[in-house]
C-alpha cells in the first residue's frame, strides 16, 4: 500500500528540506554591487534579513532599495573593511539592530593596478592586501567571535582563480585570494566544534565594475570568451542559489570547501 500525503504535512513544523531563510540574518560585505549584490538578492528573496556593507553611500542606498522589494528587513552600513575599528563598530551596529548574524559573506575586495610585477610599488601591494586580506581577516574574526557563543553559523569567502593559477601583473591580488582559501579552511577545521562552517566561492569571469574594463577590450573578449564552455560571462545572479544554500541549514555538513562558479572556464 502506498499512502500519499499532501503538501500541508509540514504545516506548523520546520521543513528540514526547505531552503527558506526566514528568521535568519545574513551579512554581505561589498554587498552594494556585483557578486555581493547578486548573493544578497538571493538571500533576501528566500526570506533572510540582509545587511550590506559598502564604502559608497549612494550605492548602498540604491542596493538597499532593490533588496527591500523582497519584503525582508534590510540594513545598509557604510564600512571600509580595511579599517579594523570600522569593522568592529559596524559589526556591533549590525548585531544591535538585527540581534544575531547567521551567515557572513566575506566578499568585499579590490582589483590590482600594477603595470608589472617588477614595477609594483609597496603602496600598491598594501592597497590590495589591506582590503582583500586584512579586511577579510577583520570581518571573519568578528563573525567567529559572534558565532561561537551563539551556536555557530556560516562564513563564506569570495576567492579567485588567481589564487590557484596566478595572474600576471596581479601577484598581490592572487596572493590575497590564496590567503582567503587558507583562512577559510583553517576556520573550518578549528571551529567546526562550535557549529561554524566555512567555505569559499571561486568565481570565473563575472560581469561587474571590476571586470568592465576587460570586457570592453575586444582582444580580451575574443581570446577569453571562447574558453568559457557556456559561451557567456557570468552574472551576479548566478551566485544567488549558492549563497542561499550556504546560508541554509541544508549545508550544515558542508565545510572547508572551495566551490567554483565559472561556466566551466577553469575546466577547459
Amino acid at each position: 500500500m502506498v499512502i500519499l500525503y499532501g503538501k500541508d504535512d509540514y504545516r506548523g513544523v520546520m521543513n528540514p528540506y526547505s531552503f527558506s531563510l526566514a528568521g535568519k540574518t545574513a551579512l554581505v560585505t561589498g554587498g552594494n554591487g556585483g557578486i555581493g549584490l547578486g548573493m544578497a538578492k538571493g538571500l533576501a528573496a528566500n526570506g533572510a534579513n540582509v545587511v550590506i556593507w559598502g564604502t559608497n553611500a549612494e550605492k548602498n542606498t540604491a542596493a538597499a532599495q532593490e533588496l527591500i522589494g523582497f519584503g525582508t528587513t534590510v540594513l545598509a552600513l557604510q564600512c571600509d573593511v580595511g579599517d579594523e575599528d570600522q569593522v568592529r563598530a559596524s559589526f556591533e551596529a549590525t548585531v544591535n539592530e538585527c540581534g544575531r548574524i547567521d551567515a557572513c559573506f566575506v566578499n568585499a575586495g579590490v582589483g590590482g593596478k600594477a603595470p608589472s610585477f617588477a614595477e609594483m610599488s609597496t603602496e600598491e601591494w598594501d592597497r590590495v592586501m589591506r582590503v582583500n586580506l586584512d579586511g577579510a581577516f577583520f570581518t571573519a574574526q568578528e563573525a567567529v567571535r559572534h558565532m561561537v557563543p551563539n551556536g555557530g553559523g556560516s562564513i563564506v569567502f569570495t576567492t579567485s582563480g588567481s589564487a590557484f593559477y596566478g595572474q600576471q601583473k596581479g601577484q598581490h591580488y592572487g596572493a590575497s585570494k590564496a590567503g582567503l582559501v587558507a583562512m577559510s579552511k583553517a576556520i573550518a577545521v578549528e571551529h567546526a566544534r562550535h557549529g561554524i562552517r566555512s567555505n569559499a566561492i571561486l568565481p570565473g569571469w563575472i560581469e561587474s565594475e571590476m571586470t568592465a574594463p576587460s570586457f570592453a577590450w575586444d582582444k580580451f573578449v575574443n581570446n577569453v570568451l571562447p574558453r568559457v564552455p557556456m559561451r557567456r560571462w557570468g552574472a551576479p545572479s548566478d551566485f544567488a542559489g549558492l549563497a542561499v544554500y550556504l546560508a541554509s541549514d541544508l549545508s550544515k555538513y558542508h565545510t572547508g570547501d572551495v566551490i567554483t562558479i565559472d561556466g566551466g572556464y577553469h575546466s577547459f
